[in-house]
């Protein structure tokens, strides 16, 4: 439906955006290590660190005995089903997350990015009790940078490939672009409940960003800005 492509929301407080680039760097280093792998092992790996609700509420026991079972509830953040799914999740990420890591400072937006990836995570979990698959990507921590950006930064502009007619890119206000992402978050839930997506984990961190953004952002950044 459309496609974020970068916004006009300049950075104040820090003077490079480093956490933000290191996860995008880490992640896709994952990723590309993960793809060099054959396809049994690519799956292995999936299923150590991926987030497998039964592994994680201790039903079936952990497949690397040494890693806790905790562990994968961050782990599988780092894991990716294929290079779309991982270039998408980096796009907003590298679109969002520097004006978060602005917001917030360095530390905080690491403590808060990997808090969201353990909030979608439990998400998922609570809906998804007795699944046995992993859950993998790092949706559910981007989609908590999206859900503070919100609320921080509503009136941003944020241009959007947006298929029309023809592929045209579009300034329209953040409020607005992440909104209809949730909307077609929601609705996709409702209407396509068994799809192999996790819904639950996308609103989950979206939810843990909107109700974590105020106990994270400086004090001199207000709710509802960004003109």
């Amino acid at each position: 439906m459309f496609l974020p492509l970068h916004d006009t929301n300049p950075i104040r407080h820090v003077r490079f955006p480093y956490v933000t680039y290191g996860l995008m760097a880490v992640t896709a280093l994952v990723f590309l290590v993960q793809s060099m792998l054959p396809p049994a092992a690519f799956d292995e790996v999936t299923i150590y660190f991926g987030m497998i609700p039964i592994v994680v509420r201790d039903v079936y026991p952990q497949p690397l005995p040494w890693l806790p079972d905790w562990a994968p509830l961050v782990t599988y953040a780092f894991l990716h089903a294929d290079w779309m799914h991982m270039l998408t999740n980096m796009l907003f990420l590298w679109i969002f997350g520097d004006n978060i890591e602005d917001a917030m400072g360095h530390v905080k937006f690491l403590v808060f990015y990997l808090t969201c990836a353990v909030i979608a995570a439990l998400a998922h979990l609570a809906f998804n009790l007795d699944a046995n698959g992993p859950l993998v990507g790092a949706s559910g921590a981007v989609a908590g940078v999206m859900g503070a950006y919100v609320l921080l930064y509503p009136h941003a502009r944020v241009f959007v490939l947006a298929r029309i007619v023809i592929p045209i890119p579009l300034p329209i206000p953040a409020f607005w672009m992440l909104g209809v992402w949730l909307g077609m978050q929601l609705f996709s839930l409702v209407a396509s409940p068994q799809a192999p997506v996790a819904w639950w984990a996308h609103l989950g961190g979206f939810l843990a960003g909107v109700v974590l953004a105020p106990l994270f952002k400086r004090r001199e950044v207000v709710l509802l800005g960004g003109r």
